[in-house]
């Protein structure tokens, strides 16, 4: 019996030592499954938490005058064209989170906004005035404004990367700054549109005048914006934030151009393609 003891402890301290092991790693196993889930909910509550807000704009539908039958098919194309701009807006608005400076959602999404605002609330304008008192002041409706509900604070995780990125940007542009003259921004250049025109009806000359300078002056802010913004977001910056949006203009400033023409002459097809400006480096 003295020696049979031995044995039976050995089996004994073997069977509880498994047992053991096997609580333990049933314990790191648990733990394992309740460290993931809150991780993960720590990293999705950090993307709640640092939620950039919504934008919201001023209502035209409400701002306008009767519409006549003939202009109702554009007008609400075009109604519909504005609510379509401020989703995209609000969609930029969460896919840029900690983007840029601080300055980069009025320069890159809310400035923008407002451009293709204005002229989408004109052609809404010029279509009433066809056959009705064209309404005037609405162009007042064009500006949004950023709903940051206290979250643009920058709280959880993003805020972090939001400083992160400032810094970055800030220090960018001084380094830039230190040598204008060969940091070699570059200019904007776009295509003529006064050569590529029929002649011109006397009765829209002055519009159509008017609508040339604009071009003009719409390329000489979009260089001055170019310069202003030098080491601001990321690399699609100059694209999204200056180029698209000088699209944008031109596509409508040409567009009523050509509806001037086109009220007493043959109006003139495919200007569009003149639209789109490059960066000359």
């Amino acid at each position: 019996m003295s020696r049979a003891l031995p044995k039976y402890n050995k089996r004994r301290v073997a069977i509880i030592g498994g047992a053991a092991a096997v609580a333990l790693s049933g314990a790191v196993i648990a733990g394992s499954a309740l460290a993931g889930p809150s991780s993960g909910n720590g990293a999705t509550n950090a993307r709640t938490l640092a939620a950039p807000g919504t934008i919201t704009c001023p209502d035209v539908a409400s701002k306008l005058p009767a519409i006549p039958a003939t202009a109702k098919a554009e007008v609400d194309r075009n109604l519909a064209l504005l609510q379509t701009q401020i989703n995209e807006a609000n969609t930029r608005l969460v896919n840029t989170v900690g983007q840029g400076g601080p300055n980069f959602v009025q320069n890159a999404i809310l400035g923008p906004l407002k451009d293709k605002r204005v002229s989408t609330i004109d052609r809404i304008a010029i279509s009433i005035g066809r056959t009705a008192a064209k309404p005037q002041g609405l162009d007042a409706l064009a500006a949004c404004t950023l709903n940051a509900g206290g979250a643009a604070a920058g709280t959880g995780a993003n805020s972090g990367a939001t400083a992160a990125a400032t810094a970055t940007a800030a220090a960018t542009a001084g380094a830039n700054n230190s040598g204008a003259g060969a940091s070699g921004v570059g200019t904007i250049t776009c295509p003529d549109v006064a050569s590529k025109l029929p002649a011109i009806p006397a009765t829209a000359k002055a519009e159509v005048d008017r609508n040339l300078a604009l071009l003009q002056t719409q390329i000489n802010e979009a260089n001055t914006r170019l310069v202003n913004t030098v080491g601001q977001g990321g690399p699609n910056f100059v694209q999204n934030a200056i180029l698209g949006p000088l699209k944008d203009k031109r596509v409508s400033t040409i567009d009523r151009i050509a509806i001037s023409i086109g009220r007493t002459a043959a109006k003139p097809q495919g200007l569009d393609a003149l639209a789109a400006c490059t960066l000359n480096k």
